[in-house]
């Protein structure tokens, strides 16, 4: 027996759908710390991306191996050291890293050769191409520490990546690099990841990490009172990096956020940090509205703004399902494209999410607020609020004292939010004359 019923599945594909639409034959670096793979997460992990790459994604993965090498040096009785964050590598670090990376590969090619048992795709042929895509120097001597085998990325090679990706396989990288010379050199996969999605300018950069995402207060820690930040600008991530001391350690707020701004800075879209304690955390923010970790971007994608005639049909198709269940008043296109000046509407990545409308009646000092809606897919996060709050500036600049509503349904949410109730004929008579008797819309009024 299915358990996938119409009217869930139905709202949610046609949700979904945009973006699948919208990030076909996109590019998304994916950064995977190599604590995801020690927490048991890689085979579903594998899974997801799977999925992603028949939905038409070239994805470049590369692996992290943090906590495999420390394991790996335990095991031989050998110190691990770091400095400022970065593994000093020694001879016999450097062979526990090849050890580790060689053992890495192996588990991530397997997880990806079994394609999604149980489903269509179980026999699915999806090919992982590695190779030496990468140039390293050394690290050299840092504070008088010499970092030995330690190294950064030199160049990636962008070309041979394209080419790889064009041929529908995934590319997995590790965080090795050599120089021209031959010798190997230990990386970090956050600089490896970056330096991969800066060269490819790939449309994202995604870190699966062990923590959630940037918290919206950074010196605390996330709650419930606290949750995470889920869109950041570009210009406040700075001021965030420039208040924090360095950060060293991967669970440190601006650890991965450094590596984001940096892509940023250098024409990768959007950069992401994920939790990956959390199952299906990379659908989650991919393929929904307010995804689930942090998104570094440019420029905010949420705006609040006035409508132009070029939103009509965004409009229409919003509020059209209230119209047939009776919430709102019928109105037509004619109208719309007519008043069109006089909504405000809530867009994120160019889809509008909210709108509502302000008809000044300036002779009685007052103006009503008309078609508020959100979308069923954001509802409960604030966007109704911003709307009303910016309904209220549109009105005071006017130098109107008042705005009103008439409502069947949703008479309590305006109440709690400072409007009071009036009988009709408190109506300007201009919109009393067209208030249908029928319909017995009640009328509350806020003051200015």
């Amino acid at each position: 027996m299915s358990l996938v019923f119409p009217h869930t599945f139905v709202p949610w594909f046609r949700a979904v759908a945009p973006y699948i639409h919208a990030y076909r034959g996109e590019t998304f670096v994916v950064g995977m710390a190599g604590e995801m793979i020690a927490a048991g997460k890689l085979h579903s992990f594998a899974q997801d991306l799977a999925l992603m790459h028949a939905m038409g994604i070239r994805i470049v993965l590369v692996h992290g191996f943090r906590p495999q090498v420390d394991e790996q040096l335990r095991l031989k009785n050998h110190p691990g050291r770091y400095h400022r964050g970065m593994r000093v590598t020694d001879a016999v670090a450097l062979d526990c890293a090849q050890e580790a990376a060689g053992q890495l590969r192996f588990e991530i090619e397997a997880a990806f050769s079994q394609g999604l048992p149980n489903t269509p795709m179980a026999n699915a042929t999806l090919r992982v191409v590695s190779g030496n895509f990468l140039t390293a120097k050394p690290v050299g001597i840092i504070d008088g520490i010499d970092h030995e085998h330690s190294g950064y990325v030199r160049r990636v090679e962008g070309m041979a990546i394209q080419r790889a990706l064009d041929s529908g396989a995934i590319v997995l990288l590790s965080p090795f690099g050599f120089s021209p010379t031959g010798e190997a050199f230990n990386l970090q996969m956050e600089e490896v990841a970056t330096a991969t999605a800066i060269a490819l300018q790939a449309d994202k950069l995604i870190f699966m990490t062990e923590t959630a995402g940037v918290p919206e207060r950074p010196d605390e820690p996330v709650s419930a009172d606290n949750p995470i930040d889920t869109e950041l600008a570009l210009a406040d991530a700075e001021r965030l990096l420039a208040r924090w001391p360095e950060p060293v350690q991967p669970t440190d707020p601006g650890f991965y956020l450094r590596h984001c701004v940096k892509a940023c800075r250098a024409g990768v879209d959007r950069s992401h940090i994920l939790p990956f304690a959390e199952d299906g955390a990379l659908l989650q923010e991919v393929y929904t509205h307010d995804g689930i970790g942090t998104m570094l971007v440019d420029e905010k994608l949420e705006s609040l703004r006035e409508a132009t005639s070029d939103d009509v049909s965004s409009i229409i198709a919003l509020i059209e399902p209230f119209e047939r269940e009776g919430v709102l008043v019928k109105r037509d296109r004619t109208e719309i494209e007519r008043d069109v000046e006089l909504y405000s509407v809530i867009e994120h990545d160019g889809v509008i999410f909210g709108c509502a409308a302000l008809y000044p009646y300036v002779e009685a000092g007052t103006a009503e607020m008309a078609a508020l809606t959100v979308s069923p897919q954001t509802q409960s996060q604030g966007d109704g609020e911003r709307l009303l709050k910016r309904i209220e500036q549109r009105a005071k600049a006017q130098g109107l004292k008042s705005i009103f509503v008439l409502t069947t349904r949703t008479m309590h949410w305006f109440i709690k939010r400072g409007f009071q109730p009036v009988p009709p004929e408190w109506l300007p008579e201009e919109r009393k004359r067209k208030y249908n008797w029928d319909r017995r819309s009640q009328v509350l009024v806020k003051t200015l």
